[in-house]
């Protein structure tokens, strides 16, 4: 990699981290939300119906387990309502409350949606020689071994430091 290449891919990196970081203090700051949380809320606001939690991973483009954290802080100040399905009692949905509905009216776009936008704007080959080249880095780097949480989504400190003593 010519020193040019390296410069050009770590500043794209750099600016994306940073946009990240921006859009989730400013969701902190303003509403007392991480920026992964007012994520969740908006793209589960895109439903009209209640989504259930596998539903809801999908449409965050993230893993059940990540999304399910970020729903129950949801629910703890009350800007969701988790109830078990009417059609399988074992299996909870989640919708947006009115107090969240509220909350969502004067909130912006987050940066996770523009960054998802804009990937989706890629023609599909690009998109997949991203997602080829991007793993790869992940991997050259060694940072395949964890699972992927939400953007700035703070979690279990300790199991992340075990699972990730750098």
């Amino acid at each position: 990699m010519t020193h040019h290449s390296g410069l050009s891919v770590l500043n794209s990196v750099r600016r994306i981290v940073q946009a990240l970081r921006i859009s989730s203090r400013h969701s902190e700051s303003q509403l007392g939300l991480s920026s992964a949380q007012l994520f969740v809320l908006q793209k589960l606001s895109e439903s009209k119906t209640a989504v259930s939690m596998s539903e809801l991973a999908a449409m965050t483009l993230t893993h059940i387990s990540s999304v399910s954290v970020v729903v129950s802080r949801l629910a703890d100040n009350g800007l969701v309502i988790k109830k078990p399905s009417p059609q399988d009692g074992r299996r909870m949905e989640v919708q947006v409350s009115e107090k969240g509905r509220d909350l969502l009216r004067i909130q912006p776009r987050t940066a996770q949606e523009e960054l998802i936008a804009a990937v989706e704007r890629l023609p599909e080959g690009e998109r997949d020689q991203l997602a080829r080249l991007l793993h790869r880095l992940v991997e050259e780097a060694g940072f395949s071994g964890t699972e992927s949480a939400m953007f700035f989504e703070e979690g279990d400190r300790n199991s992340e430091e075990r699972d990730n003593p750098r």
